[in-house]
């Protein structure tokens, strides 16, 4: 009885170690060596290398002079990730993006781009539409007394298609086009 315990013991201890030490750890090498900033989170450094965010989080932005992520049913807590589950037959949720259009400002002549009004599933998306932020220039210009041209030529340099040859559409991530806004001034 006891060579059998003893047996088990063994194969458990090392099941543990080949599934949660050498696995693991190889692959936490593996993405080291092949995508270390992917593996790393995509963290955003400052000049004296404070993380200042993530490329692949959203973050709140609410003054006039930054550009706004989608909005967030989770307030850009990236421990809540999550939609709001509300129904697209809501009225909670028409209310929400009524409530969303009418804060910018929109008008029939010229409508809010959908994901300025709409939350993303995940409530973290940190890349709004090139029609979003293109949306928000006149708004940053103002607040910021920057020529709206200059804006949108930042806009246009940090344009990126990260859907690969999957989908065309070109996105722009909000962090960092406030970083390279404030770094103009």
């Amino acid at each position: 009885m006891t060579h059998n315990l003893f047996g088990a013991v063994r194969l458990a201890v090392f099941s543990i170690l080949i599934c949660c030490v050498v696995y693991t750890g190889f692959i936490w090498g593996a993405a080291q060596l092949f995508a270390p900033d992917t593996a790393n989170g995509h963290l955003i450094r400052d000049d004296m290398g404070t993380v200042i965010g993530s490329r692949q989080i959203a973050q709140k932005f609410t003054l006039d002079r930054y550009f706004h992520s989608r909005p967030s049913a989770v307030d850009y807590n990236g421990a809540g990730s999550g939609g709001s589950n509300l129904s697209s037959a809501s009225p909670k949720l028409r209310r929400q993006a009524e409530e969303r259009i009418a804060g910018y400002g929109a008008t029939p002549d010229r409508p809010l781009p959908v994901d300025l009004a709409t939350a993303s599933g995940s409530g973290l998306d940190p890349d709004i539409s090139l029609a979003a932020a293109q949306y928000q220039i006149p708004r940053i210009a103002k607040a910021r007394s920057i020529p709206p041209e200059a804006i949108g030529k930042i806009v246009a340099a940090s344009v990126s298609y990260p859907g690969g040859f999957i989908t065309s559409e070109p996105f722009v991530n909000v962090l960092e086009l406030n970083l390279k806004l404030d770094k103009l001034n």
